[in-house]
């Protein structure tokens, strides 16, 4: 997750007017007034307020779940759009999209040379790029052609006076899989065949054109309809506000929801099963075992590390264990997976226990809408010592802490803190080489775990101290 900026404060003001209108039964009546309502706010961002408007419906397009790319009809209204989504009983299968009116098409060029350079006699740069990429304008200073440069950054590295600079492409070199490129028309596309939906592109973006499609509306219109309703949280819920658990549980309780259950519970499941499961590979020959909680791991196994595969546990996702159990006691309630992942869209799409998923983020921006205080919500729930142990899977080591302590045991664990093409590489390494330096390895595809995630509501420090400070309890 990124720290507070513009682009962020957009999406959230979207996403808190859709959640505002459809409490106030104004949803149809006024959502085409939000990007008028956006582009007062914020027409000095770009070149005129009608471009802010454009961009910011096309935003609403994306949020509601509607390819931007594909759209037949300018003149359709989001309340169609809207109406469309209530209407239909099957989820959209894209899950990211790019607003290609937002998008800028960053400049491919990885390297630029800057009014630093004094054209020096050495032409070290120059004299040592690999492709010739390197020449010299009029007034001496080095020009770096960008259909020849390879991105090797030699010249960067041998400039003396650190004239040249790397300028990444934020979404591209945010991703660990490629999954994301420009188009023939210099624009970002997102190829679904290669994305694991980390969500890292979706902050990483500095002009917001990344949108994540929202099941916030199937969500509401579940809890304003006859229909029982179940949240199940996860962990990392309790580090996004600085409140008791059972005051943000009240908060779900608040919103509409008949049962609020911790994934937490489901987490000790995971926990001990994982740990026969590592037991059974050793016991078999396998130098290791990977763990298999964080979707965005287990999807780029299976999209790009296929060799990998028989490393990684089959036990399931704590959230799998939880609304397997909620299905069995309420087999005729909606349930609504509440977590700060991305990826968890895919996984609960593919599980015919779990109706919808929310991020952190929507939980937020839904509670804003509704005028609810966490702070100010009645206490609901309890939880013993064993669940509360098991929250700490939130964290980057706290599925291989939980691990250990549950089960009673000390397995020596290696941690991969945030997966990048980097780690991926070296886990690919762990295979090929049928060895590792632990026999159980946790992945976390976000820097600090879960409860740094993408769709998070809290900053991570915060979110981290907050919870770290719950787990001494």
């Amino acid at each position: 997750m990124a720290f507070v900026n513009n682009t962020m404060i957009i999406r959230r003001d979207l996403l808190t007017r859709i959640a505002e209108l459809f409490k106030q039964d104004k949803l149809e009546e006024e959502i085409d007034l939000v990007p008028y309502e956006i582009g007062r706010r914020a027409h000095q961002d770009r070149c005129c307020i009608h471009k802010v408007r454009a961009v910011s419906k096309y935003k609403m397009m994306g949020i509601l779940g509607f390819d931007v790319e594909t759209e037949e009809d300018e003149r359709r209204k989001l309340a169609d759009y809207a109406n469309e989504v209530m209407d239909r009983d099957m989820l959209p299968e894209r899950i990211l999209t790019v607003v290609e009116e937002a998008c800028t098409s960053c400049v491919k060029a990885n390297y630029v040379v800057t009014n630093l350079c004094k054209g020096c006699i050495a032409q070290s740069c120059k004299m040592n790029c690999p492709r010739e990429a390197v020449t010299r304008s009029d007034n001496g200073q080095a020009v770096i052609d960008p259909k020849k440069c390879v991105s090797c950054g030699i010249c960067q590295k041998l400039c003396p006076y650190h004239a040249i600079v790397f300028l990444p492409v934020p979404c591209e070199e945010s991703c660990p899989v490629g999954a994301i490129r420009k188009n023939e028309k210099g624009k970002e596309t997102i190829d679904a065949s290669k994305c694991i939906l980390c969500g890292k592109c979706v902050n990483a973006c500095p002009f917001g054109s990344i949108m994540e499609s929202t099941q916030m509306l199937k969500v509401m219109q579940a809890l304003k309809s006859s229909d029982k309703v179940i949240a199940i949280v996860a962990p990392a819920l309790f580090g996004q506000y600085k409140a008791s658990p059972e005051s943000i549980k009240g908060a779900l309780k608040e919103l509409g929801f008949d049962e609020v259950v911790e994934v937490a519970e489901g987490a000790v499941e995971t926990a001990k099963a994982e740990y026969k499961e590592l037991q059974h590979k050793l016991a078999e020959g396998l130098p290791f075992m990977t763990s298999s909680c964080c979707p965005a791991w287990t999807e780029a196994v299976e999209l790009h590390a296929p060799d990998l595969k028989k490393y990684v546990s089959d036990t399931p996702s704590p959230m799998a264990f939880t609304a397997k159990t909620c299905r069995e006691m309420y087999p005729d309630h909606k349930i609504v997976f509440i977590g700060p992942c991305i990826a968890k869209r895919r996984e609960g799409m593919r599980n015919p226990d779990v109706d919808y998923v929310m991020t952190f983020e929507e939980l937020g921006c839904m509670l804003n809408g509704w005028n609810i205080t966490v702070d100010n919500c009645e206490e609901y729930g309890s939880v013993n010592a064993e669940t509360g142990s098991a929250r700490g899977f939130a964290m980057s080591g706290g599925v291989a802490k939980s691990l250990n302590e549950i089960n009673g045991v000390e397995v020596g664990a290696y941690l991969v803190n945030g997966l990048d093409k980097k780690q991926l590489r070296l886990l690919k390494t762990f295979a090929s080489k049928k060895q590792a330096p632990a026999p159980f390895i946790e992945v976390m595809s976000c820097p600090g775990g879960c409860i740094c995630g993408p769709g998070s509501h809290e900053f991570p420090a915060e979110a981290q101290k907050t919870l770290t400070e719950l787990l001494k309890m």
